[in-house]
């Protein structure tokens, strides 16, 4: 027995002893006290243990701590030390542990994986982060895959398989068509949660050749694409139901395991027909509430938050008409350590005991271990103040040298918990925290808190005096808080007084003083009462209060416990709430709420609306003015006005206007004073000095106002000085050697007196000089003579008049006259950019020699004239701005080939300065216009003569001309292209040994060193014979055909767009159309028109897949039309995934494609050489621009053949400002439908000068799109990251 006893005692003594420790002290959070006091490191911010990078950006890794003294920092890298000076590529932040490392200048993420813990360390100990696990983001590639089309039978099941390539972290899954659209979903059609496609059955309109998983990687921003997949289904009659098959999970039972507080998700899909349904059940109990979610059509169990209680087994059913099946999900729910005591900071002082507990819990059950400034507690340096008990620390008699950073780590095989917390040992002299003669305001009868906020170590004791020498507070009328608090449950008018605070240790003693007041409680003496009123009528609910004296009381008006009616007939006074003209709506509750800073009290009564007895009819009009007005209480700057009002004429008077007039300085004027409601009858009115004072009252009601009132007695206020200065006091210089201040005067009332004058006020700032002031009459302007060109000047415009001066004025700064300026800018320099644009330089002129606000530069430029034709003409200067202190511009518009002039001038308020020397400067040579006519004249049977004008702009030294011509023969085929180069002294030519009867083209262009400018284009042709044939006339029509036709429709289909050429046979400049449709559909064609005279079109934004019907037209020549053609857009390509450029059947298909090539070129040439012809090139050559039909011998190209590369180049379109040779430049209006707009999307189907490739090879089907594989999501994808 006495054994058990001493048992329990020992027990006893550790439970007090524990908690003696626990209740050790606690750090105010005071920020002037935490910044005198020294302090170990705490970990204030850090990155999450799993830390996933973007390979492409900088690894932050993020490391803070606070101390006092600050903690420096240092970092572990897998175990051991991470010296990040040896590293180039690794910096620590200022002030900081935060790690960056610097990837986007050639470092590699995956070099530094790793593990990474931070460790902050002062003087008083060391705190360490979690570890850090660093791994870069990875979004690797479809792993190759050959996919075979899917023949399902209608109302099978149909798995289609993602198998997404494994990321870091994993890729988001969706499904989409090859037109970026989602795939619609439904109870029959479901993505799971592995990202497959589940069919429960098969339809008819399933069948579809663009099945394209889509995986999203969030961290690259990256989506890779799956190979399309093919789905056909095939009907039988009749269509089988069979009963419900689990498709996922197989077999009938599974296991999952889940942590605590993570999202449990169960998926049950199943096939059948009809499509099952899927219930979800919990066997032995009950799906938790507000915490189950069911998604995916059902198929999906998702629960929140889960915990231990969670576990157990979950069986889906799936079930239609002709039967279920079910499958039991058995879930363990698994817990990575979790808190239940997280040791927290302790704050000692020397001698003193305390314990840092740290429990954990988790399945299975965690193991926790002790680390003593990062170190292992049992390799630690010994304290014999410390011992270790489990989960508990144990100090006893802790001395300064105590103090460290202890850590405890919880860990199971799910994870790990790290929580840091100091033992701080501290010798501090008491301080009190709350502030000195702080006021505390109660009601009477109240409780009163007053606070002592205090710090020591050893732990204070607190003492509570009354009065200056008054005796130490003690019993039951006091309660005496922890933390220092008085309490004074009860508190009487008599605890008003000083309340002292004393608290002391063994290291010192500090005492502190605070106010108490106690108040008088608010009351409602006279409350409202219960009212009924008929309607229309007016009621009145009084709320007379009584409260103390140094308190402001509000007073609110509630209806029904809600705000009044925003309404004009609730008109809320003083002392009372009235409402006129009563409605049934007003019926209900009224509440008159009165509150303080201290208390609040309300009171309610009850309207009650009854109907009114009937009435005779009710006249309505403007109530009748208001009379017998007083004025009472005269004061120097207030007087109190009160009148009697009018008769209303059965309209409630709504609000008063009081209107004064001043007898002194504007009689007979009337001016608004103020306006007050329609139950109120005075008011105090606020007056200003020296002014005779009228008041009247005008009523008003709904219909009008009333007529004014009789005027008051009059009542002249008592003359003062001015209580305001002038306004807008400005300071500005009229002439160079001047300065003119103005202002705007005070009107009359704002005098205050009589004798107003003004006092004007100026000095040279800057400069150590006295105030020059002048007293001027009432007026609103004084010039300042003599005073330096352009200087700033303090200034100030006071008032006064015969009984003192207004108020000292505040200075305002102003500047003397403007002078021209007097030096022009130095160093002028120009730099010729190109032939149309100079940029010029000037050194900025010193500001004094500005004189007066600087507002820019001009720059004057002007032709002096042509370099080509040293021909002068009338001068046109040219000038342009620039704003402030700018010392360049930009001088566009330029002349090539010409010689300028130019000079700047600085420019002020007054005006331009000097100019600087003319500055010569001289324009390059640019290419030349067209030649200004070119006529064919004198055929002959084998002759032409050509005559030409120079270009109107020849900018530049012409150095020749070029003259190309080739014959067209009666099928408009074109032959050979010849090139002749002429002086440029030569104006005309005769081109001998042509073919008689023989059409010709000639494109005619100039040159100058800088290139070839725009080309002029004739036809003409020879005489058949000179005897029996009359010569054409100058400038001979065109070749006409018998009839106009349109032939050879051909189309070439990708995706989206379509090319349709053609055939015309006809006379020039017809306009050509285009009509298309759906194949088969009535609906009416669709209509493009063809720019220019181009003999192909391109049709965009076709649907996939689809079939089109195509025909082209004539416009203006009898409507006539080409025979349909029927073409197919093909489906959506999905983007390689695969480096094909490495694979052994693309090397020997281009080695093949290479062989058939250099045998195509060589036929081509032997053909070239026999003048052979390629029609269907020819006849669209023969009404093609001439602009884009550059055929240079010297091109490289084997006649009409061109390389694609090269028609390319020829048609980029020109960069703004740039010039190109005509016969490389195509204009907007005749390249509208080029195919230049498609870039590379074209995929190899067209040439650049819209030809079909297939009339050449013969081939229709569209060409696979070639690229190397990459990482990055290919093109299609791409453009997906808009929407998806």
């Amino acid at each position: 027995m006495m054994r058990k006893k001493s048992v329990s005692a020992s027990k006893a003594s550790l439970v007090l002893f524990l908690c003696q420790m626990i209740s050790a002290l606690e750090v105010p959070l005071d920020s002037k006290l935490l910044e005198e006091l020294s302090q170990p490191p705490t970990i204030t911010q850090q990155s999450p243990k799993d830390y996933i990078v973007d390979p492409r950006e900088n690894i932050v890794i993020q490391c803070e701590a606070k101390g006092k003294p600050p903690p420096s920092f240092s970092w572990t890298r897998n175990g051991t030390h991470f010296d990040i000076d040896k590293d180039a590529q690794v910096t620590m932040k200022p002030n900081s542990g935060t790690l960056v490392i610097n990837i986007m200048n050639g470092g590699k993420a995956e070099a530094y994986e790793g593990v990474y813990q931070c460790t902050a360390r002062n003087e008083r100990g060391a705190a360490i982060s979690n570890n850090i696990v660093i791994r870069p983001s990875r979004s690797p590639l479809w792993t190759k895959e050959k996919l075979e089309p899917n023949q399902v039978r209608e109302g099978d099941s149909l798995v289609l398989h993602c198998r997404p390539p494994v990321g870091l972290p994993p890729p988001i899954i969706f499904w989409m068509d090859n037109a970026f659209q989602r795939l619609p979903q439904s109870e029959r059609v479901s993505q799971g949660l592995n990202g497959d496609l589940y069919f429960s059955n098969v339809q008819p309109e399933d069948t579809r050749e663009d099945y394209i998983c889509y995986a999203r990687f969030n961290h690259t921003q990256t989506i890779q694409q799956k190979q399309p997949i093919s789905v056909k289904v095939f009907s039988t009659k009749p269509v089988t139901e069979r009963q419900p098959v689990l498709l996922t999970p197989t077999g009938s039972t599974s296991t999952k395991v889940e942590l605590r507080g993570n999202v449990l998700l169960l998926e049950c899909i199943a096939a059948g027909l009809p499509t099952p349904v899927i219930r979800w059940i919990k066997e032995g109990g009950e799906l938790p509430a507000n915490r189950t979610f069911f998604e995916n059509f059902k198929k999906t169990l998702k629960i929140i938050d889960v915990s231990e209680a969670d576990s157990g087994n979950y069986k889906c059913i799936a079930r239609n008409i002709l039967g279920s099946a079910h499958h039991v999900i058995s879930v363990t729910v698994k817990a990575a350590p979790y808190w239940i005591t997280a040791p927290r900071n302790l704050v000692l002082s020397p001698g003193e005991d305390g314990t840092l507990i740290c429990r954990a819990n988790g399945n299975p059950k965690p193991n926790i271990s002790w680390l003593a400034n990062g170190v292992p507690i049992a390799i630690a340096p010994e304290d014999p103040s410390r011992k270790v008990d489990g989960d508990t620390i144990i100090f006893s008699h802790v001395q300064e040298r105590s103090s460290a950073v202890y850590q405890c780590n919880a860990s199971n095989e799910y994870g790990y918990l790290l929580a840091n917390a100091f033992v701080n040992v501290l010798a501090e002299p008491p301080r009190i925290l709350t502030s000195a003669n702080k006021l505390y305001q109660v009601i009477s009868d109240s409780p009163a808190l007053l606070d002592c906020a205090y710090f020591g170590s050893p732990k204070p004791e607190i003492e509570w005096f009354k009065g200056v020498k008054g005796s130490i507070l003690r019993g039951n009328e006091y309660i005496f808080h922890d933390n220092g608090t008085l309490e004074i449950p009860v508190a009487q008018k008599d605890s008003t007084g000083t309340y002292t605070c004393v608290a002391r240790n063994e290291l010192g003693k500090i005492q502190n003083e605070v106010q108490l007041e106690v108040k008088d409680p608010t009351m409602i003496i006279k409350q409202p009462e219960y009212k009924v009123v008929q309607r229309y009528g007016q009621v009145s609910f009084e709320c007379i209060i009584k409260h103390d004296s140094t308190l402001l009381p509000t007073v609110i008006w509630l209806k029904d416990n809600d705000e009044l009616p925003d309404d004009e007939r609730f008109l809320v006074g003083k002392d009372n709430l009235t409402i006129m003209n009563v409605t049934d709506r007003d019926d209900g509750t009224y509440t008159c709420i009165v509150n303080t800073t201290l208390d609040s009290v309300s009171a309610s009564a009850v309207l009650t609306v009854v109907a009114a007895p009937p009435t005779p009819a009710i006249i309505y009009a403007r109530p009748n003015p208001p009379f017998d007005l007083e004025l009472t209480g005269q004061l120097e700057r207030s007087v109190e006005l009160s009148w009697i009002p009018g008769d209303e004429n059965n309209s409630p008077i709504t609000n008063f206007v009081i209107e004064y007039e001043d007898g002194l300085h504007e009689p007979g004027v009337w001016h608004y004073q103020t306006e007050v409601p329609g139950t109120q009858t005075t008011v105090q009115l606020k007056l200003s000095p020296y002014v005779n004072y009228s008041f009247r009252v005008i009523a008003v009601n709904e219909i009008g106002r009333s007529q004014p009132s009789e005027p008051s007695e009059q009542y002249l206020t008592k003359s003062a000085s001015p209580d305001e200065n002038p306004s807008n006091v400005q300071g500005i210089g009229s002439e160079p050697d001047n300065l003119v201040i103005t202002w705007e005067s005070l009107k009359g009332f704002q005098s205050n007196g009589p004798g107003l004058q003004y006092k004007v006020s100026w000095r040279q700032k800057d400069v150590d000089d006295e105030w020059t002031s002048v007293i001027v009459a009432n007026v609103s302007k004084y010039i300042v003579s003599g005073t330096p060109t352009f200087v700033p000047y303090e200034i100030k415009v006071q008032a006064l008049n015969d009984l003192g001066y207004a108020p000292e004025p505040s200075e305002v700064i102003g500047h003397s006259g403007e002078d021209l300026p007097m030096v022009a800018p130095g160093n002028v320099q120009v730099h010729v950019v190109n032939s149309t644009l100079a940029k010029v330089h000037w050194d900025p002129v010193p500001l004094k020699t500005v004189r007066g606000h600087l507002q820019g530069y001009k720059v004057y430029y002007w032709k002096v004239q042509s370099l080509s034709r040293r021909s002068r003409r009338h001068v046109e200067k040219k000038i342009l701005t620039f704003r402030g202190n700018k010392t360049f511009g930009m001088l566009p518009g330029l002349e090539p080939y010409s010689s300028y002039k130019l000079n700047v001038r600085v420019v002020n308020g007054k005006g331009e300065g000097p100019a600087s020397p003319d500055k010569v400067f001289k324009t390059p040579e640019g290419v030349p216009s067209s030649p200004s006519f070119l006529k064919i004249t004198n055929p002959t049977l084998d002759s032409l003569t050509l005559e030409w004008g120079s270009p109107t702009h020849p900018n530049g030294v012409l150095t020749s001309y070029i003259l190309k011509f080739q014959p067209i023969n009666n099928t408009h085929e074109l032959g050979p292209l010849v090139e002749i180069r002429i002086p440029a002294n030569e104006s005309s030519l005769i081109l001998k040994n042509l073919n008689y009867s023989t059409r010709y083209k000639f494109y005619f262009n100039a040159q100058t060193s800088v290139g070839s400018g725009s080309q002029i284009t004739e036809e003409a042709v020879t005489i058949m014979d000179e005897a029996g044939i009359l010569r054409p006339a100058v400038g001979a029509g065109k070749v006409q055909p018998l009839y106009p036709r349109i032939r050879n429709v051909t189309t070439a289909a990708a995706e989206t767009y379509a090319n349709i050429s053609w055939e015309y046979e006809g006379p020039d400049h017809a306009n050509f159309y285009v009509e298309y449709g759906v194949a088969g559909s009535k609906e009416d064609w669709k209509k493009e028109i063809v720019n220019g005279s181009r003999s192909f079109f391109v049709l965009k934004g076709l649907t996939p897949g689809t079939a089109y019907k195509v025909r082209v037209g004539a416009e203006g020549l009898s409507g006539f039309r080409s025979s349909e053609d029927v073409f197919e857009t093909g489906p959506a390509m999905a983007s390689r995934q695969v480096d094909i450029a490495t694979q052994g059947w693309f090397i020997g298909l281009m080695c093949a494609v290479a062989l058939l090539i250099l045998i195509l070129l060589i036929v081509c040439f032997i053909r070239r050489n026999k003048g052979g012809k390629y029609p269907v090139k020819e006849k669209e050559d023969a009404h093609a621009d001439p602009e884009i039909q550059p055929m240079k011998e010297d091109d490289g190209t084997f006649g009409e053949y061109r390389s694609l590369e090269s028609d390319a180049e020829d048609h980029k379109p020109l960069k703004k400002g740039s010039r190109t040779p005509s016969d490389r430049t195509v204009k907007k209006e005749d390249s509208d439908d080029s195919l230049v707009d498609y870039g590379e999307g074209v995929n190899g189907q067209f040439n650049e000068d819209g030809s079909f490739i297939g009339q050449y090879s013969g081939k229709k089907e569209k060409e696979p799109a070639e690229g190397n594989e990459s990482s990055e999501a290919p093109s299609p994808v791409n453009a997906m990251n808009s929407f998806v």
